[in-house]
């Protein structure tokens, strides 16, 4: 089975800075465009011409430092900010005091706001109160009087500014919490199909090593012994398994970063089920099938083969090698159902959840496990004294791909 690791970068602040390229073109142009309709108002036109020369050609050249937070440097940030404050406070000789007085815009205008959120973007609120204090000040500066109209500008900017820079920083924190959350099931998967291996192999060979050394007493009851700690160190292994430490990236501005490890399966041509169980099929064992295939993808029906031998392993080790079975294979339109039942004593209430905190997880991973990867269920009914009854429900070749996508 092929395996490949996916890296996957989430980020919520990519289309934030997308969003602030755009804004800084745009309110540039609005900014050249309110300058030529009122060019004749302006005291020295000429200073005003000049900035906007630099502020469009800063604009423009800067686009590519405002795609993502790798690209927006703090030498860059603060470079962009003294271009704003520069024009604020150049205002004031390109402008006639009258106009200024009268509540005229400054030479960048509403330009400057992309200047304090990038900041707010870079580094959060704090970095945004700086920027936008900073901008506050050159303001009232130019102004000369805290007039309203001023005041009601300054205070929405920081308004603004910090609040973005606060959204920003809980987003970055919701991802590494979700980048945590999707290694931590990732890790939980390859556990549970390791323990499914694991349960299927090696240890029901060391319980049966345990049984059989009871059984024959001197030096093999002492191997025996052996076998039963270390199937329970392993058991104890298995169940508790070790997480994966969370990568993010060093800088949390470029957003969280997970590796997944995903199986990619040759689904191939499919596989008629019933040959897969035929070897279940014994003395006291019976199997009843459609007289048609029951066709399934090669890997689901492998599981569900593998599941319906973990219930009939059950059945000996619980029921007695004595015990009976019936298999029931039933072909549905949109799934294969297999049903498991036993003429046992059944599972007395609570044995199973008993067992799967005792690291026993036949049920729990063997059975219940495979056939949730497949997008499929197992239903288990038992009444003391009447056996257990097992129903194993796996949905049809598209289903089954659906199913496997959603775990995933």
């Amino acid at each position: 089975m092929a395996r490949r690791e996916q890296v996957m970068r989430m980020s919520v602040e990519l289309p934030l800075w997308r969003a602030l390229a755009g804004y800084r073109v745009l309110t540039m142009l609005y900014a050249v465009g309110f300058f030529a309709t009122a060019y004749d108002g302006f005291a020295r036109p000429w200073v005003a011409v000049g900035y906007y020369c630099v502020l469009s050609v800063w604009t423009l050249a800067t686009l590519p430092k405002v795609a993502n937070a790798a690209s927006c440097t703090k030498r860059f940030l603060a470079a962009d900010l003294t271009v704003a404050i520069a024009g604020i406070m150049l205002t004031t000789v390109a402008d006639s005091h009258a106009r200024i007085q009268s509540g005229g815009p400054t030479l960048p205008s509403i330009w400057t706001a992309g200047s304090v959120l990038a900041f707010a973007i870079k580094g959060g609120w704090r970095w945004a109160a700086g920027a936008s204090s900073a901008v506050a000040i050159a303001n009232l500066v130019e102004r000369g009087t805290p007039a309203r109209d001023t005041i009601h500008n300054v205070v929405l900017v920081w308004v603004a500014s910090i609040a973005i820079g606060y959204v920003v920083e809980v987003a970055r924190a919701s991802e590494r919490t979700l980048a945590r959350a999707l290694e931590i099931e990732a890790a939980t998967r390859e556990r549970e199909r390791l323990a499914r291996d694991i349960h299927d192999g090696v240890l029901q060979v060391l319980a049966m090593v345990q049984r059989r050394g009871a059984v024959l007493g001197g030096e093999a009851e002492e191997l025996g012994r052996l076998a039963g700690e270390q199937e329970v160190a392993l058991r104890t292994l298995v169940a508790g398994g070790l997480l994966p430490v969370s990568r993010v990236s060093q800088d949390a501005a470029d957003g969280a970063v997970v590796r997944l490890v995903e199986e990619t399966e040759d689904q191939g041509a499919p596989v008629d089920l019933r040959t897969l169980l035929a070897p279940y099929a014994a003395a006291r064992v019976n199997l009843a099938e459609p007289g048609a295939p029951v066709l399934l993808p090669g890997p689901a029906a492998g599981e569900l083969a593998a599941a319906v031998g973990a219930a009939l392993d059950n059945v000996r080790r619980h029921a007695g090698e004595d015990a009976r079975a019936w298999i029931l294979v039933e072909d549905e339109p949109g799934a294969v159902i297999v049903t498991v039942r036993d003429d046992g004593p059944g599972i007395p209430e609570g044995r199973l959840a008993q067992a799967e905190g005792e690291g026993r997880l036949g049920v729990a991973q063997s059975i219940r496990g495979r056939l949730r990867d497949l997008g499929g269920s197992a239903e288990l009914v038992s009444v003391p004294g009447q056996g257990t009854e097992v129903e194993l429900t796996v949905p049809k070749e598209n289903d089954v791909r659906r199913g496997k996508a959603g775990a995933r």
